[in-house]
């Protein structure tokens, strides 16, 4: 049986999508026959060309990864694959998916299943059903629409907390490396804290599953040899366990593997002895999350960090010579104008390149997030509550203390002070 995975952001250039090679490679060890296709901005295909692909290729299902910014995408190209093949199965996954309301199939014609847990069980629970001739039977980790458009909520369905259990899509070749840029890394999933304005936390529990060190070495040295330098490590926090990080960057460095690393993690999990570490095995870029730079607004985020702390880890990495970005918000609950303000003189005044990465952003509200669920109790004002059920806040919003003109105000305020014109557009 044939499956199509299909990742579309036609606001940046297309990447390995690491999620989809993780399923890709799990459903392929399980005996199906998978393809990736992904549509970013620098992708050349037209509708006729899509028309063909799944025509020629016949998926029996097409999971795509459902994000805010691209959901009338995925509506649109839902529309398309049914009009090739009414029969193809569809399903949708990622973080808009996964705590979207179930009244969302009312507005969502062509999907046939929600993904609400582990991507890589998930979808090989729907393939299974679709391959046995009953495709809404047995299932778990999902919402579903019957043929006869009744909605049903199943179960959850656990994924694998031993990460080396799912198979690597860069060993077995899910990826084309002749295009290949750099490599998007995970060496772990899940986050363990209780920030508001995540979705990340509550997707996985509050938890931390990892990959052990010696797969993530094999990866990296096939990544090498395959003449890719440049890796990206994912992880929400790579250094959430000190000892682990430690020993990964000596086995880079036992390896003398030529590397350019960029990796993101906490600020109050680095060191003077990691960071040298770091700058040696060839991290070039760290990102910390600084989110407000005012003491009132950041402790009431649920991030239990300082801004005195960041700017520490900022001295750190900057002593190494690495370059450091900050992702930073505004808009956030409790803040004022000024204390958006005092967020972008904290980055000026710690020498950080307003480019890229550290382009602040308005914060968005997204379903799975604490304040999404209580945003009334945070003072939080959506500006259209006729919103399509797929679609959650996200930016469309003003506070108690920050009206729509004022966060637009502080928006271009970044512009001006950016090296890039603020050139960045997340999901």
């Amino acid at each position: 049986m044939n499956v199509l995975l299909i990742e579309i952001n036609p606001f940046a250039p297309a990447s390995p999508p690491i999620s989809l090679g993780y399923i890709a490679s799990f459903l392929k060890s399980k005996g199906f026959t998978v393809k990736i296709l992904t549509l970013g901005e620098d992708t050349s295909i037209s509708r006729a060309g899509l028309y063909r692909l799944i025509s020629s290729f016949k998926p029996a299902l097409v999971g795509l990864s459902a994000y805010q910014r691209t959901m009338l995408y995925v509506i649109g190209l839902s529309n398309l694959i049914k009009s090739v093949d009414n029969n193809i199965k569809i399903a949708i996954g990622g973080p808009q998916a996964t705590f979207m309301p179930s009244t969302a199939f009312a507005e969502l014609p062509d999907i046939d299943y929600i993904c609400r847990s582990s991507g890589e069980v998930t979808l090989l629970r729907i393939a299974r059903a679709i391959e046995n001739g009953t495709p809404f039977s047995d299932l778990l980790g999902v919402t579903y629409k019957d043929t006869h458009g009744a909605v049903y909520d199943t179960g959850e369905l656990e994924g694998f907390t031993d990460l080396d259990r799912y198979p690597s899509p860069y060993l077995d070749g899910v990826f084309d490396y002749s295009s290949m840029r750099e490599a998007i890394m995970l060496t772990s999933r899940g986050c363990p804290h209780h920030c508001i304005y995540c979705y990340t936390p509550s997707a996985f529990k509050h938890r931390v599953s990892f990959h052990s060190i010696d797969r993530v070495m094999e990866e990296i040295k096939w990544i090498r040899e395959k003449g890719v330098r440049r890796l990206w490590f994912a992880d929400p926090n790579i250094s959430f366990k000190p000892s682990r990080s430690i020993e990964l960057l000596d086995r880079i460095l036992t390896e003398d593997l030529d590397v350019e690393i960029w990796l993101q993690t906490r600020a109050d999990l680095v060191s003077a002895a990691l960071m040298k570490k770091m700058k040696r095995a060839g991290v070039t870029t760290i990102a910390f999350g600084l989110e407000s730079a005012s003491k009132r607004v950041l402790s009431r985020l649920g991030k239990h960090i300082s801004a005195e702390k960041v700017a520490e880890a900022i001295r750190l990495a900057q002593s190494q010579d690495i370059e450091v970005e900050l992702f930073t918000m505004f808009g956030l609950p409790y803040e004022k104008f000024e204390d958006s303000v005092e967020t972008l003189e904290f980055v000026k005044k710690n020498k950080v390149k307003i480019m890229g990465n550290t382009n602040s952003q308005q914060m968005q509200i997204y379903f799975g997030a604490p304040m999404a669920r209580d945003y009334k109790e945070y003072n939080i004002r959506p500006l259209n509550n006729n919103r399509p059920a797929y679609i959650s806040i996200g930016s469309q919003y003003e506070t108690e203390h920050m009206s729509h003109q004022e966060i637009h105000k502080m928006q271009d305020l970044w512009r001006a002070n950016s090296l890039d014109g603020g050139k960045r557009v997340v999901s």
